[in-house]
């Protein structure tokens, strides 16, 4: 699943940071002075944070991914 959330960059990105139920984030957009802040924010809950350069690669989306196994039972 994937939240897209809308609005201005400067008042999304700290609250963003710190929320306990935000798992990552890139930061690229926001201003570099606010790089620091923002990784200090989510260094609470571990929060995995990427400043990706210019170029929009397929491993900036692998970067967000997470692999999940979900063991079936069948009966005999």
């Amino acid at each position: 699943m994937c939240n897209i959330l809308t609005g201005i960059k400067d008042e999304l990105a700290p609250w963003m940071a710190s929320h306990m139920d935000i798992n990552a984030m890139d930061i690229s957009g926001a201003a570099k002075k606010n790089h620091t802040a923002l990784r200090e924010a989510g260094a609470d809950n571990l929060k995995r944070i990427f400043a990706f350069g210019e170029k929009v690669k397929t491993e900036r989306m692998i970067s967000f991914l997470e692999a999940k196994t979900i063991w079936h039972t069948v009966g005999i």
